[in-house]
């Protein structure tokens, strides 16, 4: 099994560039409406606009925050370059980086542009 998140935004074109710029990685798709995110030969993260097709449980884009309860966490080899990239995106840094001395490495909590919570975290052990 693969995880492949999905999730709804306002503009799927804005973030797609977003998300290449922070975690390095490709589109698979491109469009207005739905997006996939690549790395190397893996998908990582779908974007679809909130009001694209009929797909009645993609929620209410005006019941906020998006993603109550659920957070988007991105494990990198790279955590110092993924992490100054996440500043010159001017990404709102809700915990600076540090150390989890629970999982053993490093990691930084931000929102993205919609508001969904992202989590940048080193490999177990990066500390």
């Amino acid at each position: 099994m693969v995880p492949q998140p999905l999730i709804a935004v306002k503009d799927v074109e804005a973030s797609s560039l977003w998300y290449q710029q922070l975690l390095g990685c490709r589109s698979g798709h491109g469009g207005a409406e739905y997006e996939q995110l690549m790395h190397g030969d893996r998908l990582v993260l779908q974007l679809h606009h909130w009001e694209a097709d009929a797909h009645s449980f993609l929620g209410n884009p005006e019941s906020k925050p998006y993603g109550n309860g659920v957070l988007l966490w991105f494990q990198t080899d790279a955590f110092d370059a993924a992490i100054e990239r996440a500043r010159a995106l001017g990404a709102e840094i809700l915990e600076e980086p540090h150390v989890d001395t629970n999982a053993n490495h490093r990691e930084c909590w931000l929102r993205d542009p919609d508001g969904y919570v992202i989590v940048l975290a080193g490999a177990y052990g990066d500390v």
